[in-house]
């Protein structure tokens, strides 16, 4: 295997080939009234300018493929470098050294949709989606929730019937699918028999031009168009393109499940980046409430649930790099998140009062808004609290079902 300090010079040779090295900027502690006051969870792109980027964001990602560094520590056998995950790290440590447009908007296709494709995939589907969605040939996105369906996910009402010629025909609608006006192609999770619940679910890999998909995006309150809604109307899709054996799309489903909260859980928010405990506490003794006794409480308490968030992170992040794959478990930093973003959104209320909802245009006031509004999505988003807190206890804690 080659050595980390050869890899990180092979990986500095390519970069600086391609892209211009990013201006080195000095990092300096948080000031009030510097910079933007903008307080942004969810990523509310417009879509237009997701789509402008999509061109340079797949030249990257064909570049990488090409050079060898598309896909670090994928198994050699489907096209990955067979490297280590520190090997990856030292990718990242370069390239944040270059102005590269980096792989954000792909965060479902490679860090959700593709490891599910590895894990239960036939070799003729590794080798066509594991190759296209590192190279930048398709962007992913994926097709689980409804509106009858969210939480219990087993409900879903989406069909897929099978013809004498042997492909499926797809009707029902999706909703709350990030990223479904730029996908290519999308996992999808159908009702393929009035079987048992949990063995009548089988799973699919959708294109996502094909005829009868129609996409709309969502208008959320905080301004944003972050999902979107997809309706299927009799959409063809051949036998080859199913994922696993029929009746067995709920073991697909977990394991994606599994990756996607680890996914957003390892934004659990730990007291780092835009929202620092710096920021918070700037934000207190600019609204002059530093030596209230009851706000210092509150703020001693949220600062722990950063921390104690952070911890548990650096734990599941030793056991990524040891290798063990995303278990249950991966639900407590999502349930962190969802918690602290509430913990959060309160306390700033709390803090600001009437500034918190009128906009005066005073600096780091009212922006704060946009995060309150934004909190109560993660309580959904992956997976709701109440399911997870069952799957915890169920499969980790090892308690038994409720009677």
């Amino acid at each position: 295997m080659i050595t980390l300090e050869a890899f990180a010079e092979e990986v500095e040779a390519y970069l600086s080939a391609h892209y211009p090295r990013a201006a080195r900027a000095e990092r300096k502690a948080f000031a009030w009234g510097e910079g933007s006051d903008e307080v942004r969870l969810f990523q509310e792109p417009d879509p237009e300018t997701e789509a402008d980027a999509l061109p340079a964001i797949r030249a990257w990602r064909r570049g990488l493929w090409e050079a060898g560094l598309g896909w670090i520590t994928g198994p050699a056998e489907h096209g990955g470098r067979g490297l280590s995950g520190a090997h990856q790290r030292a990718f990242e440590r370069v390239a944040r050294g270059y102005q590269v447009p980096g792989d954000a908007m792909l965060t479902i296709g490679l860090g959700m949709v593709a490891p599910t494709i590895l894990a239960h995939g036939t070799d003729a589907q590794r080798e066509r989606y594991l190759t296209g969605l590192y190279s930048g040939e398709y962007i992913g996105c994926q097709l689980f929730s409804e509106p009858g369906a969210g939480s219990d996910l087993a409900s879903l009402s989406t069909k897929a019937v099978r013809g004498e010629d042997g492909n499926w025909r797809l009707s029902g609608q999706k909703v709350w699918t990030s990223g479904a006006h730029l996908a290519d192609i999308g996992e999808i999770i159908c009702r393929t028999s009035d079987g048992p619940r949990h063995r009548n679910l089988t799973a699919f890999v959708l294109d996502m031009h094909a005829p009868g998909v129609t996409v709309r995006p969502l208008r959320q309150m905080t301004g944003g168009a972050a999902f979107n809604e997809v309706f299927l109307d009799d959409v063809v899709v051949p036998d080859t393109d199913r994922l696993g054996e029929v009746g067995e799309g709920w073991r697909v489903a977990i394991t994606t499940l599994a990756n996607e909260r680890n996914a957003i859980g390892a934004t659990g928010f730990g007291g780092t980046g835009l929202l620092s405990t710096d920021r918070i506490a700037a934000l207190v003794r600019h609204c002059d409430l530093a030596g209230d006794p009851v706000v210092r409480r509150a703020f001693g308490e949220l600062m722990v649930a950063l921390r104690v968030a952070r911890y548990n992170q650096q734990v599941l992040a030793a056991r990524a790099r040891a290798g063990e794959a995303p278990g249950p478990e991966a639900g407590l930093n999502k349930m962190a998140l969802s918690d602290n973003m509430a913990h959060l959104g309160r306390f700033v209320t709390d803090v600001l009062g009437p500034r918190a909802v009128v906009d005066t245009g005073e600096w780091g006031t009212y922006a704060w808004t946009s995060l309150v509004l934004g909190a109560p999505g993660y309580r959904i988003g992956g997976g709701t609290d109440e399911v997870l807190k069952n799957s915890i206890a169920q499969r980790v804690l090892g308690l038994p079902r409720p009677s």
